[in-house]
């Protein structure tokens, strides 16, 4: 996935996790808060993702060779 892909992907999750958001509560709770997460996590991937390639790029190394981390690495990172 090249920048702009990656940045379209964004996108399409912050549109999503907005959407999420905004709809009223419904008749199962848990189960929107469970796709918020998913969503969440996903935003979260794409954007080390994104930095990765842009670190790379920065440094003179080939940005094609950033890789999608797992989700309990990018979510442990301290900001």
């Amino acid at each position: 996935m090249d920048a702009s892909e990656i940045q379209h992907r964004i996108s399409e999750l912050v549109e999503k996790e907005q959407s999420l958001r905004d709809a009223p509560a419904g008749e199962n709770p848990e189960e929107r808060l469970e796709q918020l997460r998913r969503v969440e996590e996903q935003l979260d991937q794409c954007w080390d993702l994104l930095r990765q390639r842009r670190a790379r790029l920065d440094a003179g190394e080939d940005p094609d060779e950033a890789t999608l981390r797992p989700v309990g690495e990018v979510e442990g990172y301290k900001q």
